[in-house]
């Protein structure tokens, strides 16, 4: 979002966006009721808004460890013997990849119980948690000074990195959905809004020393994990990869039963030849 917050272009984006901020979650909800036209969505949304389609070229991804989506559970408890995992409420595509995950931990029944993302009350709660974003990052921090308060032993899968090690696909979480009644179902993407949210994501590229002294001040992390979560753990770019980690994470889901079948290529007409380029 560098260029819709900065100059020299933020002005003339402001002319032709109105930039509401909220949770992915809440986005994919407005895309779906008709109050935005565009959205940064978690990719499970895709299959249960099949109208929106895929604009090209920017993604939210992970092609290895990524930090930020964390399971946590107790070292005493085998990921095939949980009975409960605690979900942070904010996950809706980190849920369904563990999903999936757990079925090949053989652990195909394992309830998750949607909770606010504190891992002391979760594991109060539940025998594992899930984490994302901001909460993953600061327990990872505070691993060390949890297990002297509490003695705890806990493990902490990394669930891109478990995602790659037994699919080989990148993980991918968000992608910028578009309600297709904006230009009619068929017509391309607008080149102009393409070539807006493409701009944006190189300038942040580009500015990456500036966003990590930016977020630096907003969080309680240090420098460094700011700068290596940007450069090293994030994945930006559409690419064919991530295409072909969408598509796969689509077909288990649905052979699963964890989410509706989804016509993918459709959806994804427009980033494939992106992609592809």
């Amino acid at each position: 979002m560098w260029d819709f917050e900065h100059p020299p272009r933020d002005k003339d984006l402001a002319d032709r966006y109105e930039l509401q901020w909220m949770l992915p979650a809440e986005c994919a909800d407005r895309l779906a009721d008709g109050s935005a036209e565009i959205g940064l969505v978690p990719i499970a949304s895709l299959a249960r808004n099949p109208g929106l389609r895929i604009l090209p070229g920017c993604t939210i991804a992970s092609k290895g460890r990524v930090r930020s989506l964390l399971l946590v559970r107790r070292a005493s408890q085998p990921l095939a013997a949980l009975c409960s995992v605690a979900a942070d409420t904010a996950s809706r595509t980190t849920v369904t990849y563990a999903r999936l995950l757990f079925r090949q931990w053989g652990n195909v029944e394992v309830p998750f119980l949607p909770m606010a993302a504190e891992l002391d009350t979760m594991l109060d709660r539940a025998d594992a948690a899930i984490l994302i974003g901001d909460p993953a990052l600061m327990a990872l921090e505070e691993r060390t000074n949890r297990e002297e308060r509490t003695g705890e032993e806990l493990v902490y899968h990394d669930l891109a990195e478990e995602w790659k090690a037994l699919t080989g696909l990148p993980f991918v979480s968000a992608v910028w959905g578009v309600r297709p009644a904006q230009e009619g179902e068929d017509a391309p993407l607008s080149d102009r809004v393409i070539e807006d949210f493409l701009q944006s994501r190189d300038h942040g590229l580009q500015n990456i020393d500036a966003l990590v002294e930016e977020w630096t001040h907003r969080l309680p992390l240090t420098e460094q994990t700011i700068q290596t979560y940007l450069t090293g753990n994030i994945h930006y770019v559409l690419d064919e990869e991530c295409m072909e980690g969408m598509r796969g994470f689509f077909r288990m889901a649905a052979e699963a039963g964890v989410l509706p079948a989804y016509n993918f290529e459709l959806a994804s007409r427009h980033a494939a030849a992106q992609a592809a380029m």
